[in-house]
């Protein structure tokens, strides 16, 4: 291995200012927050260096697009990625991006996800959360994985709050005290886990074999379900079933807020490490624990290169 490990960074946050006015107090974060939220070049760039990180790939921050109404959406999205390219343009040697689009209008998505392929070199798309309170696996919705499949980019699904429904009957009183619960704690990764499992059981991937799809925080736990989970769909009363395969062909994941020696372990085993991408989850992890903890975690040579850049470089064409 060389001496110097080089970092790829594949789920890294940012705000864009035409887009706040639409997303209420998601649009108005901590002041700390607000600064690397907004900021691209000055606190960036400087926790990039002190962390020994060479590249971000820059996403939008929650909730995204899949709030927004019809009449905004498209030339919200637009703007968005518009934006981001022209970051990007300006330090192509630390970022890349992936692109917003409109889901609630899934055949509008598609156009303005190759457009932010195509025309502004964008690496794939960012999905937060259920769109209007429907998850991805609805038929509607294939219209965007069909042209994502077709593009050869990943869809990330990335975890948004839960529906309010959700939060009232399972999260309720601890939503309020505390702030966790329905977030990085418990609710994102419950709901994003339940997203892919949808999809996958909804035989969207027998429809488009070749779709790829990332998930953050090393899978939502669905390495550490996968036996289960395979072994239980297989069971009588359910279709035919190969959910294991699917997901070991399907699907990458990343270490997004996750910087832990046992979860990559069972991750690593269950999916092999040409599957995992390094991430921090900017800013809402430390990107210097995040990037020490790569260099140190107890991995070969091999995966470690894999994992810090190599797989992101290979699936998303760097």
């Amino acid at each position: 291995m060389a001496d110097r490990l080089e970092l790829i960074a594949v789920e890294e946050h940012f705000m864009e200012p035409s887009l706040a006015q639409y997303l209420g107090k998601a649009a108005s974060p901590p002041a700390a927050m607000h600064e690397k939220l907004y900021d691209f070049f000055e606190v960036r760039l400087a926790e990039m260096d002190a962390a020994g990180i060479d590249r971000q790939i820059l996403s939008h921050q929650s909730p995204g697009s899949q709030r927004l109404a019809d009449d905004v959406a498209v030339e919200a999205c637009r703007a968005v990625n518009d934006a981001l390219a022209r970051v990007i343009a300006e330090r192509p040697d630390r970022f890349d991006g992936f692109a917003m689009i409109p889901t609630n209008l899934p055949e509008a998505a598609a156009d303005e996800m190759t457009r932010a392929v195509e025309e502004k070199g964008l690496k794939g798309v960012m999905i937060h959360g259920l769109n209007h309170g429907e998850f991805l696996d609805l038929p509607r919705y294939r219209p965007i994985f069909a042209r994502a499949e077709a593009l050869g980019v990943p869809v990330y699904i990335h975890p948004a709050e839960p529906d309010s429904t959700v939060t009232e009957r399972y999260y309720a009183p601890y939503d309020q005290t505390h702030s966790m619960m329905t977030k990085a704690a418990w609710g994102f990764g419950v709901e994003a886990g339940t997203q892919a499992v949808r999809m996958i059981i909804s035989g969207m991937f027998q429809d488009h074999p070749d779709l790829k799809i990332l998930l953050g925080h090393l899978g939502e736990a669905l390495p550490f379900w996968l036996w289960r989970l395979d072994d239980s769909f297989r069971k009588p009363g359910n279709p035919p079933s190969d959910f294991a395969e699917v997901f070991r062909r399907n699907f990458w994941i990343t270490t997004s807020g996750f910087f832990s020696d046992t979860a990559l372990a069972c991750s690593i085993e269950t999916m092999g490490a040409e599957r995992i991408l390094f991430a921090v989850d900017y800013p809402y992890a430390s990107s210097k624990i995040g990037a020490d903890w790569m260099r140190s975690a107890p991995l070969s040579d091999e995966d470690r290169v894999r994992i810090a850049s190599g797989n992101a470089r290979a699936l998303l064409g760097l």
